[in-house]
C-alpha cells in the first residue's frame, strides 16, 4: 500500500514539525520498516532544536545508550542560544506578561512602538529578540510558549513579510497543540492575507497557496465545520487552480470530503471535470471511483476501486484516523465514505435500470445478500425513494421518475447564486489589488 502513500509528495509542502504526525501513523500502519521510520525522524530533528527527542530515537534505533558526540554539542549549543535570545528579550517579555502594563498597547503599532521606547526603553532589537526567540521555542518543541510570543509579536511588527512568517508559525503550533478552534481562525486569518498580499511574483502567492492547502488538511479532517471548509477551500477558483498546476494529489481530499458530505453534491459534476482533466498526472482508488461511475457508468470497475479504496483511507494519515471506543477501535470517516459511496452506486445504477435484481445489486455494492436487501430497504424508506421492493423475485422495481420543474429551478439557481459569488470575489479583487 506504499504506493497509495502520499507523505513525498506532502511533506515538502509542510514545515517540518507537521511532518512528525504523518512518520507516527506510518509507523503505527507499518506501511515501511521501522527503522527507515527512525533514521526519516532523526533526518528531521537534526535541522531543529529538538535534541532530547533526537538522542532518545538515536538510542532506540541503534539499542544503546550512547548517543554521537555531535548531538551532545548540538545540545550545549542550543540551552546557550535559548539562554542567550531569553535575556535579550526579557524586558519585552516582562512587559508583556505583566497585566497592568500590557492595557497600555492600541491598536497602532507606531503608538505601540514610540510608547514602548519612550516609557520602557524597549526598542527594535528587543522586538527581533522576541520573534527569534519565539522561533527557537518553536523548533525546540515548546509549541504553546511559541504560539503566546508570535501572537504578541504580530501585536508589534511592521514589517509585512516578517509578520506573515509568524502567521506561519502560529498556524503551525496551533496544529501540533491539535487546537483546531484556533487553528481553523489562524488558517482563515492566514488565507486572507495571502490573497490580499501584492506579491513579487505569482508564483510566490501560488507557492502560499498551496502550502495553506496541505496545512489545512490537518484542521479539515479533525474540525466539526472540516468537511465542508475544504471544499469551500478546494474549490475555490484560484486555489482549484492551484491544485490542478501543481498539486493534483490533493484531489484525493477533495473527493473523499465531497463523497461523504451529502448537502454539497451539487458540486460533484465540478470535481469529476477536474478529475478527467487531471487522469494522466494523478489518480487513485478514490478518483477513479467516481470516474468509473460518473464517467464510464462501469459499475464493475467501480466496485473493484471501491474495495481498494479501504486500503487507501486505512492507510492515509489523514482519513485513516482511528477512534478508540471501549475495546474497539473504529475509523469513522471510513464507515461513512462506504455508505455514501454504496448510496452512490445504487442511485446511479437506478437511474439507469427499472427492475434491478437484488442479488447483482448486493455484488456491486461488496455486500452478501442479505445485508443488501436490508440495506436497500432502509434507503427506500429513509429516502422517500418512488420504489417497491418484490422479495419474492429478489428484485427492486423503480417507479417512473417524473422531474419537478420546480426543484430544477431551485438547483439551478443555487448553481447560479455561487458561480455569481465567485465572480463578484474574482472582480473585487481585481479592482483592490492596485490600491494594496
Amino acid at each position: 500500500m506504499a504506493k497509495y502513500d502520499l507523505t513525498p509528495r506532502i511533506a515538502p509542502n509542510l514545515d517540518r514539525h507537521l511532518v512528525f504526525p504523518l512518520l507516527e501513523f506510518l509507523q503505527e500502519r507499518q506501511l515501511y520498516k521501522d527503522d527507515e521510520i527512525l533514521k526519516a525522524k532523526i533526518e528531521l530533528l537534526s535541522k531543529t532544536n529538538m535534541v532530547d527527542y533526537a538522542m532518545d530515537i538515536h538510542k532506540n534505533l541503534y539499542q544503546t545508550e550512547d548517543v554521537p558526540q555531535d548531538m551532545v554539542d548540538r545540545r550545549v549549543e542550543v540551552v546557550a542560544r535559548l539562554k542567550s535570545l531569553e535575556e535579550l528579550a526579557a524586558p519585552l517579555i516582562s512587559f508583556l506578561q505583566n497585566p497592568s502594563l500590557i492595557i497600555e498597547l492600541r491598536s497602532d503599532k507606531q503608538y505601540n512602538l514610540q510608547m514602548l521606547h519612550d516609557r520602557y526603553q524597549i526598542g527594535p532589537e528587543q522586538i527581533e529578540a522576541l520573534y527569534q526567540y519565539a522561533k527557537f521555542q518553536f523548533e525546540c518543541g515548546n509549541y504553546s510558549g511559541a504560539a503566546d510570543f508570535l501572537y504578541q509579536y504580530g501585536t508589534l511588527c511592521t514589517n509585512n513579510e516578517r509578520s506573515l512568517s509568524a502567521f506561519w508559525g502560529k498556524l503551525a503550533a496551533e496544529i501540533l497543540m491539535q487546537n483546531w478552534d484556533v487553528a481553523l481562525e489562524e488558517l482563515n486569518r492566514l488565507r486572507e492575507i495571502i490573497d490580499a498580499k501584492n506579491f513579487s511574483s505569482p508564483l510566490n502567492q501560488l507557492q502560499c497557496r498551496i502550502w495553506l492547502m496541505h496545512w489545512s488538511l490537518f484542521i479539515f479532517f479533525n474540525h466539526d465545520s472540516g468537511r465542508s471548509g475544504i471544499i469551500d477551500l478546494f474549490l475555490y477558483d484560484r486555489y482549484l487552480n492551484a491544485i490542478q498546476t501543481n498539486a493534483p494529489h490533493l484531489l484525493r481530499y477533495l473527493a473523499t470530503a465531497l463523497i461523504i458530505n451529502k448537502k454539497r453534491r451539487p458540486q460533484l459534476k465540478e470535481l469529476i471535470k477536474v478529475i478527467q482533466q487531471e487522469q494522466y498526472s494523478y489518480k487513485d482508488p478514490i478518483t477513479e471511483f467516481l470516474q468509473c461511475l460518473f464517467v464510464n457508468y462501469d459499475f464493475d470497475g467501480a466496485q473493484q476501486k471501491l474495495r481498494e479504496c479501504e486500503d487507501v483511507i486505512l492507510n492515509d494519515p489523514f482519513l485513516g484516523k482511528r477512534v478508540e471506543e471501549g475495546n474497539f477501535s473504529t475509523v469513522p470517516l471510513r464507515d461513512e465514505f462506504f455508505e455514501n459511496a454504496r448510496l452512490f452506486i445504487f442511485e446511479t445504477y437506478c437511474r439507469i435500470h427499472q427492475c434491478i435484481d437484488i442479488g447483482m445489486l448486493a455484488e456491486k455494492l461488496n455486500m452478501n445478500y442479505d445485508e443488501a436487501e436490508r440495506w436497500i430497504v432502509n434507503l427506500v424508506r429513509n429516502a422517500k425513494l418512488d420504489a417497491k421492493i418484490d422479495s419474492k423475485s429478489g428484485t427492486v422495481v423503480m417507479e417512473p421518475n417524473h422531474l419537478n420543474v420546480y426543484e430544477q429551478i431551485i438547483e439551478s439557481t443555487k448553481a447560479l447564486s455561487i458561480r455569481t459569488y465567485k465572480y463578484a470575489n474574482l472582480v473585487l479583487e481585481s479592482a483592490q489589488s492596485p490600491a494594496a
